[in-house]
């Protein structure tokens, strides 16, 4: 039986209007895209106020990128002209003024409508911890005259605050590996991927004041007080985390002075191996006691005498001289110890050595990769040089640094072979770097992320729909099915 004109046109009706139907929800089921935010860079600052210097971090990253891992990157880094905020104790103004020539850097690169949006802090290490310990008064008098000038300017200022040394080590470690991409890669799935926890990295600072080794050993960690547990992109990680104040570089030195002159007749020179042969200086008695490092050691003697110090340039009495400022006898009879009775587990894994541990032996060209013999072998013979030698050599180095480069690449050694117990077999474990992904390796980037909420302790489901074309096509397609039903529904009931 045939169809007549009327129910074909209803039969072709129909049909397409199921056609449409299917397309739509095709359309509805296409896989989503990213939503792409508004273009734009958001802007990160910290100060990072060390013991002998301070230095301004200037970060950047992209604002619909906030939550990746290995996005921000440093823009710029401004070195503070003078000495570390500290040493501001008996001016505190003058450290707050002290300032005012890399802020002003800082708002010349930060576009002006991104300034008051941009998160800054301040962060003070060893040197205003010792001057805490000192004078608390002279202490908070610094941090409020830093703050009151960093408030001055249009940024999202946060604060200024002395941080700890287990902050100080557990932020170098965040750092490092999320420079790495340690923590989380974005696979082409779009989901967040763990990486093996052995890609995990170590990481060693070495300040003027203060030093840090931060890792996640094999073993479980005894002691609570050296573990640091963080929650980042959804996993957890404990890590060893221990800070030794008053063993920095530049305080380390002024021990092995006080262990040089010690017992010795000071009217006459005293000899100090890690001193280049031909140097000669004269010191205050005072001045080797003028820190709460070296306090406890001062004779009941006035310290009026003046000290007459002569280098003898010998790396292996320089060594045996480093090693008399630690104390290893705490150790006894504990398995996992450095020293001062400090728990350590065994160090494992890679390890990267920076600040400090980076300028000495980049001068010493040790930074690629060297084994330990051939370290050793350079370290001697650049303490056997002569004074006048080195002088001329080095005609544009500053005269207290080469001066001091035997004894800081010696403390070096005995710091990671006797404190740290690295050895021979994995020396090559340690990369002595001062940058990764162009970015400076510190505490101050981990710092900025912690505090600014970029490592998200849960993975972040990201915000996803249909993109602009998809979405448009599937509402075209919906309205045609319902122009089409009504069309049939019209002529049915006509």
């Amino acid at each position: 039986m045939g169809l007549d004109s009327k129910q074909v046109a209803l039969l072709v009706l129909l049909v397409a209007s199921v056609i449409a139907v299917v397309i739509a929800l095709i359309l509805s089921l296409v896989k989503s895209s990213e939503v792409p935010l508004p273009p734009g860079t958001k802007y990160g600052m910290v100060f990072d106020a060390g013991s002998s210097h301070t230095s301004l971090f200037i970060y950047q990253w992209p604002m619909d990128k906030e939550n990746n891992t290995g996005v921000v990157s440093q823009t710029h880094v401004c070195d503070v002209d003078g000495p570390g905020i500290s040493s501001y104790a008996n001016d505190p103004p003058s450290a707050g003024k002290s300032l005012l020539d890399c802020l002003e850097e800082a708002m010349s690169i930060i576009p002006p409508e991104s300034q008051r949006g941009t998160p800054a802090y301040l962060g003070a290490t060893a040197g205003m911890r010792l001057l805490d310990l000192e004078n608390k008064a002279a202490s908070d008098k610094v941090l409020s005259e830093v703050s009151d000038t960093i408030g001055r300017y249009p940024v999202d200022f946060r604060g200024a605050r002395i941080i700890s040394g287990k902050e100080e080590g557990s932020y170098g470690w965040i750092t490092i590996n999320y420079l790495l991409e340690s923590f989380m890669k974005y696979s082409f799935s779009g989901r967040w991927l763990r990486p093996v926890s052995t890609k995990i990295s170590g990481a060693l600072d070495l300040g003027g004041a203060s030093t840090q080794i931060s890792f996640i050993p094999k073993v479980e960690i005894r002691d609570p007080e050296e573990r640091a547990d963080f929650k980042l992109y959804g996993f957890p990680y404990s890590i060893y985390t221990h800070s030794f104040l008053c063993y920095g570089q530049n305080q380390a030195l002024k021990q092995m002075l006080v262990k040089a002159v010690e017992g010795k007749d000071l009217n006459q020179p005293v000899d100090v191996p890690c001193y280049p042969a031909g140097y000669k200086e004269t010191i205050t008695q005072d001045s080797l006691y003028n820190s709460p490092c070296t306090i406890e050691s001062a004779p009941p003697s006035s310290l009026t005498k003046n000290i007459t110090i002569s280098g003898t340039g010998s790396s292996g009495e320089c060594q045996n001289l480093l090693k008399s400022i630690y104390n290893f006898t705490s150790c006894a009879g504990k398995e996992f110890c450095s020293f001062q009775g400090v728990y350590q587990p065994p160090v494992v894994g890679n390890f990267f050595a920076f600040s400090a541990f980076f300028y000495t032996f980049d001068f010493l060209n040790l930074t690629s990769g060297q084994n330990l013999p051939t370290v050793k072998s350079t370290i001697q013979t650049y303490c056997a040089r002569d004074w006048t030698e080195l002088q001329a050599a080095f005609p544009k180095e500053r005269k207290d640094r080469l001066r001091d480069y035997c004894a800081n690449a010696n403390y070096i050694l005995t710091l990671l072979l006797e404190a740290y117990k690295f050895s021979e077999s994995n020396w090559n474990s340690i990369s002595f770097m001062k940058q990764a992904a162009d970015t400076d390796i510190g505490w101050t980037l981990g710092y900025m992320l912690n505090l600014t909420n970029m490592i998200p302790s849960e993975t972040s489901a990201s915000v996803r729909t249909q993109s602009y074309d998809v979405w448009i096509a599937a509402v075209f397609f919906i309205v045609l099915t319902l122009a089409l039903t009504l069309l049939m529904l019209f002529l049915y009931f006509r």
